[in-house]
């Protein structure tokens, strides 16, 4: 049988032909393949790593970390080229999420009857969710997470339009269920929250592995209304093959390798957390949660489990969101109309959230609030976002070090430092206080030249940057 369209075979067989992928053998479940994955995020070039021969589980059956955590595997993922560096990807990218998601209701699902998927079905009664390789990532998790780099997918119950998102998930009752921790006010827990208005329960299908494309749309934020597997179709300008979960009649994208459906319910709950999270701490204490009522498990022969563990940064997915979630800002920011958006940074050591950098040229007074402003609360960046700082267009806003210095000599604290109070944050952050309602603040700093004297500040200590190129070309020799 041909791979299925997103199958995460043929993701594997890209990423080993460009060098990317090594095989680890032998490992354990519990805390060495989280540990080996921390490891391999370090390394130059930070290496797909595929598990196989699990302690205690039969070769074949494997798990897969790393999966976009290059600019060649992302520029894959996306369908961008397979040889992109990291300047590359981002110019590959830019304007594409705004024309993905303008295109996506072209590229409905397509039903299918056959899938290599279908080729062993248990029942809910019969379902054992520790008989696949099912890690322990981080030692002081509460369990173990088979749902990492998931693909969740629920329904509008008014519409019928289908979400996809990527919640962490705990194997519950010894492998016969699982937790599923949708994140407060995403379009899941909407759609979630509208069914139990509805009919008392919610319907929910679940892949577990599946080309890595699957995770990059289920952890971002696809605008309301767009459904993720045919945002998917847009990136891929096909329509997405999917199996309809006769329990659910949810779709489940027929090249996963292991998925399950069943109902989510209020009073069925299960214990969950605590887990290391992409902050970097870990987050909240063990709690009940929300757990599937499994009726139906479907795999692969052999199936491949997608891990994408988070932590401290970087970890399995920081470089993918960071990349993400900057062409989304700056796609949105272009959206507004607002003039003079040169780049948007979404930090990898803030998460990809937390820390916002933005270069813009400056044209009129107010120019650089407005621009702050609205990154703070622009869709792809409200959730959880801590810090926004605007800087000129000479300042390069993915480079740390010159986003400090202009901070540190073209801002003034009591004058260039505004807060957003009461703003969208979340349970994860450990600065939240249990029992209290999850805001956050946000500071605003405009590290911006004065608007009043762009004509009089003193002028940067640096040479003209064709004159630098000049020079590196002719004493090319003495500079090597």
């Amino acid at each position: 049988m041909t791979e299925p369209l997103l199958s995460l075979r043929s993701h594997l067989d890209a990423v080993a032909g460009f060098g990317e992928l090594r095989t680890v053998r032998g490992a354990h479940w519990d805390l060495e393949l989280g540990g080996i994955a921390e490891l391999s995020y370090r390394l130059p070039g930070s290496p797909a790593v595929l598990f196989d021969e699990i302690a205690g589980y039969p070769a074949g059956m494997r798990v897969l970390t790393g999966s976009t955590a290059s600019p060649r595997r992302f520029g894959r993922t996306l369908r961008l080229g397979d040889d992109l560096d990291d300047v590359g990807v981002v110019d590959a990218l830019r304007g594409k999420p705004s024309r993905w998601a303008a295109a996506a209701r072209q590229f409905p699902v397509l039903p299918v009857d056959d899938a290599p998927l279908l080729a062993n079905e248990v029942p809910g009664e019969k379902v054992d969710l520790l008989s696949f390789p099912v890690p322990r990532w981080h030692a002081h998790d509460g369990g173990r997470f088979i749902g990492t780099g998931c693909f969740v997918v629920t329904s509008d119950p008014d519409t019928g339009v289908h979400n996809g998102g990527c919640y962490r998930m705990e194997v519950a009752d010894d492998g016969r269920g699982v937790t599923l921790a949708v994140v407060p006010g995403k379009h899941g827990d909407q759609n979630i929250r509208r069914w139990f208005e509805k009919e008392g329960r919610a319907p929910v299908t679940v892949s577990f592995g599946h080309d890595p494309l699957l995770l990059v749309l289920g952890g971002t934020e696809v605008p309301h209304g767009i459904s993720e597997l045919e945002y998917a179709g847009a990136v891929l300008g096909e329509r997405v093959p999917v199996v309809t979960g006769p329990d659910t009649g949810l779709p489940i994208p027929a090249g996963s390798e292991l998925a399950i459906e069943g109902w989510l319910r209020p009073d069925h709950l299960r214990e969950e957390g605590p887990f290391g999270e992409w902050t970097g701490y870990y987050s909240g204490r063990r709690r009940p949660n929300l757990a599937i009522d499994i009726t139906r498990l479907y795999h692969r022969d052999d199936p491949i489990l997608l891990g994408a563990p988070p932590g401290k940064p970087p970890h399995d997915y920081s470089y993918m969101r960071t990349v993400m979630k900057s062409a989304m800002i700056q796609d949105e920011l272009a959206a507004s109309g607002v003039p003079g958006v040169v780049k948007a940074w979404a930090h990898e050591s803030g998460g990809g959230r937390l820390f916002i950098a933005v270069s813009l040229r400056q044209r009129y007074a107010g120019h650089a609030r407005q621009v702050a402003y609205l990154t703070a609360q622009c869709p792809a960046a409200a959730y959880m976002n801590r810090y926004v700082v605007v800087v000129d267009d000479d300042v390069d806003p993915a480079d740390l070090d010159q986003v400090i210095w202009a901070m540190s000599t073209r801002s003034d604290p009591v004058q260039d430092i505004e807060v957003m109070k009461r703003t969208w944050g979340s349970k994860l952050d450990p600065l939240s206080v249990e029992g209290e309602p999850p805001f956050n603040s946000r500071a605003i700093i405009d590290a911006c030249r004065p608007y009043e004297r762009l004509d009089t500040f003193p002028r940067v200590a640096e040479s003209d940057p064709e004159f630098l190129r000049e020079l590196a070309a002719k004493w090319r020799d003495a500079l090597a």
